[in-house]
């Protein structure tokens, strides 16, 4: 079997670590655990996973702190997990950066289907390896993005709306489209549009001299400018 992607899994649960870890190694994946917020971090600095998987009630340090330091450091990919079912605890979450969201009780076949699906989106298949728009340059395989020559560390959120723009080649999208192919399943209908304007405000943020590329189409939505 071919080695597959780093997954780190946070829960203060022993059981449901035992249960994750053993379902993602028979699936290939290399497995790191942590059963609070500080070991959680530590272990993500040392051993810089592809995923963390990440209960929202922890210990010493909660799932949103750890979710902040993540996004700060890196644009590893997080899958959220909550005894909650509360809306404002998805929304914050979604805002906060994570890819996706799982109430527990939870099917362990789902979770490792939203699993597939996260990591999936982050490779661009059957594209060009790299697009253009003014400064602007993405490099789809090594997940990197350059302004002007400098490179540019995008969250994997920032990143998929930028793709997304990109891959428009010019068009408008509205913002119900970039919900829907930034996280890539039905639910995310549910999520408040100003989501997207967040996250569009943070990529102009980083977009620096190149920022004005990334045209707000009144009562629609975005578009790259690329001329």
């Amino acid at each position: 079997m071919s080695v597959k992607e780093k997954i780190l899994v946070v829960d203060d649960e022993k059981h449901l670590i035992k249960v994750l870890a053993y379902n993602l190694e028979k699936e290939g994946y290399r497995v790191s655990t942590a059963a609070d917020g500080e070991v959680a971090v530590d272990i993500f600095r040392k051993e810089k996973p592809d995923l963390v998987i990440l209960d929202l009630m922890l210990p010493k340090l909660d799932g949103f702190e750890v979710c902040k330091t993540i996004r700060r450091e890196s644009c590893a990919a997080v899958l959220m997990l909550t005894a909650k079912g509360e809306e404002v605890d998805k929304v914050l979450g979604l805002e906060l950066g994570a890819d996706d969201y799982m109430t527990k009780p939870f099917s362990v076949r789902e979770l490792m289907a939203r699993v597939k699906a996260i990591l999936k989106r982050m490779v661009v298949k059957g594209a060009k390896v790299t697009a253009r728009a003014g400064g602007i340059e993405v490099d789809f395989e090594r997940y990197e993005t350059r302004v002007d020559g400098r490179s540019v560390e995008l969250s994997p959120k920032e990143f998929a709306f930028l793709k997304c723009l990109l891959v428009a080649d010019g068009k408008a999208l509205t913002r119900e489209q970039l919900l829907e192919k930034v996280w890539g399943y039905d639910d995310s209908v549910d999520i408040d549009t100003n989501t997207v304007d967040q996250h569009i405000a943070r990529l102009r943020q980083k977009l620096v001299g190149e920022a004005g590329r990334v045209i707000t189409v009144k009562n629609v939505g975005y578009r790259l400018k690329f001329d």
